[in-house]
């Protein structure tokens, strides 16, 4: 299964619950945002992660500082080139799948501090 596949899933996985997709594969000078939803309340950065084994850690365990970093990176100028999402609350999300294609949706993964 390759990266978009992954994607695919989450972000249909994700509508199921409610969410509106705003953009894909958003890129940004330093990073990347594979998902951006909303819900009533909040812009949510979803960082999609897929892992067939765990022999190098889980997928969630994937999503390091130095990742996180560039996802915060990437969600700035975001905000910096869409005024009408800036106004919202934010939220960055994690969703992983694993050999299965079982998915975790983990809500406030990590903040913008890091």
């Amino acid at each position: 299964m390759k990266g978009a596949d992954a994607e695919d899933l989450a972000l249909a996985y994700l509508q199921k619950q409610g969410l509106k997709l705003v953009l894909r594969n958003y890129r940004a000078r330093g990073g990347e945002i594979d998902l951006v939803m909303r819900d009533a309340k909040a812009l949510i950065v979803v960082e999609v992660r897929k892992r067939s084994s765990t022999r190098y850690g889980t997928a969630a365990e994937s999503v390091d500082a130095r990742k996180r970093a560039r996802i915060v990176l990437a969600a700035r100028w975001l905000l910096a080139q869409r005024a009408d999402l800036a106004k919202l609350a934010m939220r960055f999300d994690v969703v992983t799948l694993d050999a299965d294609d079982k998915i975790e949706w983990i809500r406030a993964a990590f903040d913008a501090e890091g």
